[in-house]
């Protein structure tokens, strides 16, 4: 597991994360841990080093 940090696309708070290095490519929702609203998170790994990562508001 790896902790991210980041800001949500909603608060803009600084929040942080742990993401699965295991799988190379991902993509799931988290809640925001300030403001409770759904992030989709896209994380990709190569040689369990993060090499691109975003954080996107979910249009309601």
């Amino acid at each position: 597991m790896l902790e991210h940090f980041f800001q949500c696309p909603y608060c803009w708070e600084d929040i942080s994360m742990l993401l699965d290095r295991s799988v190379r490519v991902q993509t799931y929702v988290e809640d925001c841990e300030v403001c409770c609203n759904p992030i989709e998170l896209t994380p990709q790994f190569e040689d369990n080093e993060l090499v691109s990562f975003r954080a996107e508001n979910i249009e309601q």
